[in-house]
């Protein structure tokens, strides 16, 4: 059973979710960095600084500097955009981390934020976008979602069905807001959660083979 409400002390939460925390820093100081050198919301910044480039026909998967998988990450363009996406780490993703333990959670973490902009470079090929650009820690986060619908679906004993429901709201949710809001990145989106989703098993099948062994 996993509940996504919240009961530890600031130092319990610190010591039961290192990994989560450790994000969680990261992102608050990298968004302090930028916002120092520049307008977090500007497109020249977020090339500066990392964000995740690619130009269909030149470098359409972003080859050529691969660390912009990562160091857009950590990148946001605005307050609110940082602190949406912080509350969401804050309060969603402790149960995963406690699940699959922190260096499994982390790796997870960033494979589907990885994962959510390799989608979005694909979708823009076949779009025959002029490039894309994207920054924000929303792909990963939405591969948290998809581990956990993973759960919700086949593994119900792990979650209550409160908890269930909470991830299916959040699901349906962000399937809307992602589609009516014309910034946000949708197949970032969608390609996290389903490398959440499609990870949880991986990672739930090297689980039972380690404890069989």
């Amino acid at each position: 059973m996993m509940l996504f409400l919240r009961y530890e002390s600031f130092r319990g939460y610190l010591r039961a979710y290192p990994g989560t925390v450790v994000l969680i820093a990261l992102n608050v100081i990298y968004f302090i960095i930028i916002a120092l050198n520049g307008d977090p919301n500007d497109g020249e910044t977020a090339v500066r600084m990392g964000g995740f480039l690619t130009v269909p026909g030149i470098d359409p998967f972003g080859m050529e500097e691969p660390w912009r998988y990562i160091s857009s990450l950590f990148m946001h363009a605005s307050l609110n955009h940082l602190f949406f996406n912080m509350f969401a780490l804050l309060v969603f993703a402790p149960p995963l981390e406690y699940l699959l333990r922190t260096t499994r959670y982390l790796i997870l973490y960033m494979l589907c934020g990885v994962g959510g902009n390799l989608l979005a470079a694909a979708v823009a090929v076949l779009k025959g976008d002029e490039y894309h650009l994207s920054v924000g820690a929303s792909g990963a986060i939405y591969g948290v979602y998809g581990a956990y619908l993973f759960i919700a679906l086949l593994r119900k004993s792990l979650l209550d069905a409160s908890s269930r429901k909470t991830v299916y709201i959040i699901l349906a949710f962000g399937v809307v807001y992602s589609f009516l809001t014309p910034q946000v990145d949708v197949w970032g989106h969608v390609g996290g959660a389903l490398t959440g989703f499609l990870l949880y098993v991986v990672v739930e099948r090297k689980k039972a083979w380690r404890s069989g062994h």
